[in-house]
């Protein structure tokens, strides 16, 4: 099974790297060409364009930022959609929005191209360590045809539902988690503020019914002023945009999410885009 990946980000690069660890013949491209280097020197081979590369492949995944970007990739001009074989595999693991992806499915069905939307959770430290949570929506026998690649990247994988499932699982996913690094963000100010110790108050608090991966995780690096991006200001703050709209299409108040929404626009416009998502508690820093 020949697998093409386009997308050599901070997420992308160490998912394809699993990929080929995992024994997958490989082919590899980014707008940036340098950026496959690492990639090249562990094996993988370098498309010189997308129509190439999806034409040498019988599964392409993409990891790009946003909607736009996977349309581009698609189906702009020097696009994969270009080169992708009858009866081949689209999966987007990029975190778009699910009424995109529905009309991007129908699109390659009238190629004979089966898609999937694959999105994923765990930030630079899951890609790394191949133990993503990944969403995946589409038809099952597509899914299942795609499992072994997943299970190279992570280690927990559900099939949510057809096309768009996986997205709208994702959505929910960066929804629960923005609030409660919100959480963590004020519980570090109140600590740091009531003059106690951090390290002390994070491992009793993380103990108890407050526990979450943002506390345990990101909580030790805002008391330690650490803002080292492994998912950064820049990236949450799109997928709470595309949340906001999702909650809009269903007609459901979402006062949380309009929140968590508005505190990472601030922590945008105040140029922490390229920060970690911990990098919210700077909106109150001295």
């Amino acid at each position: 099974m020949r697998i093409g990946f386009v997308g050599m980000g901070i997420m992308g690069a160490p998912m394809a790297l699993n990929l080929l660890r995992a024994g997958f013949d490989l082919t590899v491209y980014n707008r940036t060409a340098s950026k496959c280097a690492p990639l090249m020197s562990a094996g993988a081979k370098q498309a010189e364009s997308l129509p190439a590369l999806a034409a040498s492949s019988d599964i392409v995944i993409t990891m790009v930022s946003d909607t736009p970007d996977v349309e581009a990739v698609l189906f702009g001009n020097g696009g994969l959609a270009e080169g992708l074989k009858p009866y081949s595999t689209f999966v987007d693991m990029s975190t778009i929005a699910p009424s995109a992806a529905v009309r991007f499915a129908a699109r390659l069905r009238n190629r004979t191209v089966d898609y999937l939307d694959a999105p994923v959770s765990g930030g630079e430290t899951g890609a790394k360590a191949a133990k993503l949570s990944i969403m995946a929506g589409g038809d099952r026998p597509v899914f299942e045809r795609c499992l072994s690649l997943f299970q190279a990247m992570g280690t927990s994988i559900v099939h949510t539902g057809p096309t768009g499932s996986g997205l709208k699982t994702k959505l929910i996913n960066q929804i629960v988690g923005a609030l409660n690094l919100l959480g963590a963000a004020e519980g570090v100010r109140v600590c740091q503020a009531a003059g106690l110790d951090a390290a002390t108050t994070l491992q009793a608090v993380s103990s108890g019914a407050a526990a979450s991966w943002m506390l345990s995780n990101l909580g030790p690096k805002m008391a330690s002023r650490d803002y080292s991006a492994g998912f950064s200001i820049r990236l949450q703050q799109k997928d709470l945009r595309l949340a906001m709209e999702f909650c809009r299409e269903l007609g459901i108040d979402a006062p949380g999410v309009a929140l968590v929404f508005e505190l990472f626009t601030r922590a945008l416009e105040s140029g922490f885009g390229e920060s970690g998502n911990q990098s919210l508690i700077r909106l109150w820093s001295a």
